[in-house]
């Protein structure tokens, strides 16, 4: 048996301020436009695999994964 079929949905735990950034995302962002708190709950969000950094030309941005 599966894993996956032991668990029917997975959610990961985001706090308030996370939801509200990811949310905002609706495509790629430089990271420079969001601030230094926004930065670092970004930083979180990628931790947990909900957003991905992509380096272009020089420049940060970031996405939320589906």
């Amino acid at each position: 048996m599966k894993i996956n079929e032991l668990i029917k949905t997975f959610e990961v735990f985001t706090s308030n301020e996370e939801k509200e950034i990811l949310e905002r995302m609706h495509r790629p962002m430089p990271l420079s436009s969001f601030d230094e708190r926004e930065q670092f709950v970004i930083k979180n969000l990628t931790h947990k695999s909900l957003v991905t950094k992509i380096n272009n030309n020089g420049f940060t941005y970031v996405i939320k994964n589906v």
